[in-house]
């Protein structure tokens, strides 16, 4: 049975919707070469002739979040680098602040490897005093392994504005995940931050 937190962090389902046969990438380059329009297709999800980065066969993962960035217009951007050990339990110990009001957005940097990444998708709730506030889910994408034309995915997300008054202001705690059209999670971590009058 699935615990509430699993439940809360479920990604949702469109009706009718089932998840494609999966093919490697090399089937995907030699899929009717001569359509015009799915080469096109085929060139937005990145696969192209591009020889691919090297992968580490011990290294199964299929996606690797980078880093997570934060940016608001005008002030510099707090990211998150993931390769620095402890960077994960960091995001819950030491909350960052955000005025209220302020419009801001997210920003993933990611490399994908093995083979296409089908419908990457990010999910959010935000949690004040262990009541539920808010839950968001925006769809990233597909995407071919990376190559050495294009070593690294970024991904902006959609802008976001901070409530604001005083009711507003606070510590929020929110459980985020990175996940795919198959459930499978990439990356799944707890974070914090506070809604303050004024950048600190």
């Amino acid at each position: 049975m699935a615990s509430a937190a699993d439940e809360d962090l479920a990604a949702s389902k469109t009706d009718g919707f089932k998840v494609g046969e999966k093919k490697t990438v090399e089937e995907y380059a030699k899929l009717d070469q001569n359509d015009e329009s799915l080469n096109r297709w085929k060139a937005s999800l990145g696969i192209t002739n591009s020889p691919a980065l090297p992968v580490d066969p011990k290294d199964t993962r299929r996606c690797v979040i980078q880093s997570l960035a934060l940016e608001v217009a005008g002030r510099p951007d707090i990211t998150i680098d993931l390769s620095v050990p402890g960077a994960l339990q960091s995001l819950k110990s030491k909350p960052f602040s955000i005025k209220e009001g302020s419009k801001f957005r997210m920003k993933a940097t990611f490399k994908v490897q093995h083979d296409v990444l089908s419908g990457l998708k990010y999910i959010q709730v935000v949690k004040r005093k262990g009541i539920r506030v808010s839950k968001d889910e925006e769809m990233l994408g597909s995407y071919a392994p990376n190559t050495q034309e294009k070593p690294i995915h970024e991904k902006k997300f959609a802008e976001d504005e901070a409530p604001s008054g005083l009711i507003a202001r606070g510590h929020y705690e929110a459980v985020s995940r990175f996940a795919d059209d198959d459930d499978n999670d990439h990356l799944r971590f707890e974070w914090s931050f506070d809604i303050t009058k004024d950048w600190k």
